[in-house]
């Protein structure tokens, strides 16, 4: 089938589910009629997104070697949420499905790591600003990727905030943004209309890779105090580089902590909706673009205590794509029906721990193309669903390397999905001996086509039970959940089509065989 034949198919075909009524925010009387909204008491809205932060690394989580007093603070006067799972394990691909409240495999070339971003998707943002409110962003919003391929006029998070620059010593950090990500919403707050409601996204580039080898060691943090994930060795060195990753993170809690300040000083604190999360787990083999839980759980607060209870815990299972309906809630707006999304509105406003919501009892995740890793620019595909005590993975494509080749790239480290990092190279230089063998099967082995864990008893996923016959009956129900899931919201690849393959890739490119042609569409797809 040519590919305009499958863009046909998508554009006639793909709908996103109906959200889930919600109870509102607002009264009936004080919901748009037409016209903008005045700025009335609608919240304002601060955004927080780290770049690849797993979800126990916060000290609200219990994490020691982590310093995140601003973390900590939202979460102890908002609502903790122990249950937070992206959309993709991926950084753009996330990023929309959070603007978008819809599913990747939804969202054509956005569904795809470094595409483009259609400008037929909806994002709440642009909803926002139509009802009102005041749009900015600092650092990264959406991307990476080319959203102005299809003529949007601004990045999916905003008008960029990014003139003020840091001036002091970064002690050591290397791979930090020199962007002031606390001054930028001060210039944001002065210049803005502040009878309006605004909405600010401020996008950490922490801790995104690379970092200075022994960094957080230098800045005083224990080596004892790290918790190793079973997937990894227990080495100094991974342990060093986990410290080293952490340290990030409390650079992203700095700036944060800084704004709540600067919100403070501008009479707007309180009336701010802060929500802090991260777009995907810790850039680490096994974690960071796999749909494993380092993958997919992410930390996630929210504080609001005009209208939120705070000092609260909930556990019910909450996906990225629920963001977008529930921003749109807070503000008063209809919740779009292409919205796959259901605001948590209801839990919020409530008063109860632990599970919530009884119909929050699956999620759904997958994957596509993350970086430039195989010949023909080709993808590692995967779907998952889990619920409060199994993860099913389908790898659509288990002929292929999860983490990219091994080879073939012209560099000398292939497996490319995987970021370069102390911890990688210490698994491929000592993927032979006895004691790592095992670490480098989890991370770069090809995989079977259908896992299944127990993530209550196996939470880092390394023991998979889809060839245990006790648990066939199990693997069954779930995989048919899954399957009929994603006909329903008309994903291509529940019904064969592999457009995904065909989707341009504006980052960089490498020297694999085949198609290498960045920002082309792979017309033999």
């Amino acid at each position: 089938m040519q590919m305009k034949n499958r863009r046909e198919f998508l554009q006639t075909t793909i709908a996103g589910s109906m959200a889930a009524g919600a109870m509102s925010v607002w009264s009936q009387e004080e919901k748009m009629s037409g016209e903008k909204m005045v700025r009335s008491n609608r919240p304002n809205i601060l955004f927080a997104i780290a770049d690849d932060q797993s979800w126990p690394h916060a000290g609200a989580y219990g994490c020691r070697p982590v310093n995140t007093p601003a973390f900590d603070r939202i979460a102890e006067e908002g609502v903790l949420f122990t249950n937070a799972f992206t959309a993709a394990p991926q950084c753009s691909p996330n990023r929309a499905a959070i603007l978008t409240g819809r599913n990747i495999w939804q969202l054509e070339e956005a569904g795809t790591h470094a595409s483009n971003f259609p400008k037929k998707f909806t994002v709440y943002t642009e909803l926002l600003q139509e009802s009102g409110y005041e749009l900015g962003y600092t650092g990264k919003g959406w991307g990476p990727g080319n959203w102005q391929y299809n003529g949007r006029e601004m990045n999916p998070a905003g008008p960029a905030f990014d003139a003020k620059k840091g001036t002091t010593d970064k002690r050591g950090y290397l791979s930090i943004s020199n962007i002031d990500y606390a001054e930028n919403l001060r210039q944001f707050l002065t210049r803005r209309d502040s009878a309006k409601p605004f909405h600010f996204w401020y996008g950490s580039k922490e801790p995104h890779r690379r970092y200075a080898q022994g960094s957080g060691r230098r800045a005083g943090k224990r080596i004892d105090d790290v918790q190793v994930p079973y997937f990894l060795p227990d080495t100094e060195e991974i342990r060093n580089d986990i410290l080293d990753y952490m340290l990030e993170i409390d650079y992203f809690d700095q700036h944060l902590q800084k704004m709540l300040q600067i919100l403070e000083d501008y009479g707007e604190l309180e009336n701010t909706i802060i929500v802090v999360t991260s777009d995907n787990g810790m850039p680490f083999p096994r974690a960071k673009a796999n749909l494993y839980e380092y993958g997919t759980h992410v930390p996630l607060a929210i504080r609001w205590p005009q209208k939120i209870t705070g000092g609260r815990t909930i556990d019910d299972l909450t996906a990225a794509i629920d963001l977008a309906p529930t921003f749109l809630d807070a503000a008063g707006i209809k919740i779009p029906t292409e919205m796959t999304g259901r605001s948590i509105w209801h839990a919020l406003s409530g008063t109860k721990n632990g599970r919530v919501d009884a119909a929050r009892d699956v999620l759904l995740a997958g994957r596509e193309r993350h970086t430039h890793a195989r010949p023909d620019n080709l993808g590692y595909p995967i779907r998952a669903i889990r619920d409060y005590r199994f993860l099913y993975i389908h790898n659509i494509k288990p002929d292929r390397w999860p983490a990219g080749n091994p080879t073939g790239s012209g560099e000398a480290e292939g497996f490319h999905d995987v970021d370069a990092s102390p911890t990688k190279s210490l698994i491929l230089e000592n993927k032979n001996k006895t004691d790592i063998k095992p670490f480098y099967e989890l991370a770069f082995a090809k995989r079977s086509e259908e896992e299944l864990y127990d993530i209550v008893k196996d939470p880092y996923c390394i023991h998979n039970l889809a060839l245990d016959k006790a648990f066939a009956d199990i693997k069954a129900a779930f995989k048919e959940k899954l399957m009929t899931a994603l006909r329903q919201q008309n994903d291509p690849r529940a019904f064969g089509y592999e457009i995904f393959e065909s989707y341009p890739r504006y980052s960089r490119m490498r020297d694999f065989a085949g198609f290498k042609e960045r920002g082309k569409y792979n017309l033999n797809f």
